[in-house]
């Protein structure tokens, strides 16, 4: 919650700190709210689009910083110093860009002496990888055919074109997806045609930046997790008739026989800390409100 603070006072955007902590837009609204009611204070005024912390969340602020460097100090004098080891973690691009930055930066300060490698794939050849003992953890989405893995969270998908685009009023819609056996395309011309729209492939692409270069350029609308929406990009609603997409899991797995302490410290990391969204990713609908009055989209 401090750290959300923290970011939304840096930022001055719910959406942004979303971004960069790699969480929802209605988990960060939700901390605050749970802040404001821990300490029975008000920690924002809102004009609008803009958020000025009122004086007594400036006084909570200037504590949230104290207490965060406290707490990053404990994990890094509580940590095994005596660990050390080079990990392999796998995972698609659209989770290394958004939602394990925060993660992975406190892990290496808790565990200074670990050497992660980071390796950016899909999901299905991520998992064959993490199986054959060729990558020691991976996250990735849970695809129809997948067996075992730890779901450790769950990512709204959404809706997504470029926030000055009219792709959205195009018949047939353009669409910009992630090649054929992803379960994020499979839901897109799923529930497009259950709606009785017609669309047709404008982009394929393995990486996020494919489809964000689609996106922007006005080309194509794509369907994203939540969590992978930044400035520029709009959501898209049944009032632009487009139908709602369902929630993908995020399976975590680890190496069979995995015994190396290093790579069981990031698996089990892993595993806290994107467990710690799923209360708050459950309780959307009281956050929304917060959402809106930063003008966000999503």
């Amino acid at each position: 919650m401090l750290r959300s603070l923290i970011s939304v006072v840096d930022t001055g955007s719910v959406t942004e700190t979303a971004r960069r902590l790699g969480r929802t837009q209605p988990a960060i609204s939700l901390q605050l709210q749970r802040l404001e009611d821990l300490t029975g204070r008000v920690l924002f005024n809102y004009d609008g689009r803009r958020m000025a912390l009122t004086a007594d969340g400036d006084l909570i602020l200037n504590y949230a910083k104290s207490i965060v460097r406290l707490h990053d100090e404990l994990l890094s004098r509580l940590s095994s110093p005596d660990i050390e080891g080079h990990v392999i973690l796998g995972t698609p691009d659209l989770y290394a860009a958004h939602m394990l930055p925060a993660i992975l930066g406190v892990f290496r300060l808790a565990f200074p002496r670990i050497q992660v490698e980071l390796r950016c794939a899909l999901s299905t050849p991520l998992v064959d990888l993490v199986r054959r003992g060729e990558v020691n953890v991976a996250l990735v989405t849970r695809m129809n055919d997948f067996t075992g893995g730890q779901v450790v969270r769950q990512e709204q998908l959404v809706w997504v074109s470029g926030d000055q685009s009219g792709a959205h009023r195009e018949t047939p819609v353009p669409l910009a997806l992630l090649p054929p056996g992803n379960i994020y395309r499979d839901h897109a011309i799923d529930c497009l045609e259950a709606a009785g729209r017609v669309w047709r492939i404008a982009c394929v692409s393995e990486s996020m930046g494919g489809l964000q270069a689609a996106i922007f350029a006005g080309m194509a609308v794509s369907v994203l997790g939540r969590s992978a929406l930044v400035p520029r990009m709009r959501g898209l609603g049944p009032e632009d008739g487009f139908p709602p997409l369902p929630k993908v899991d995020l399976l975590l797995y680890k190496a069979p026989g995995t015994t190396s302490p290093a790579a069981l410290a990031l698996h089990d990391y892993l595993a806290h800390y994107l467990g710690l969204d799923q209360e708050a990713a459950a309780s959307d609908r009281p956050a929304t409100d917060a959402a809106d009055r930063t003008g966000s989209n999503a």
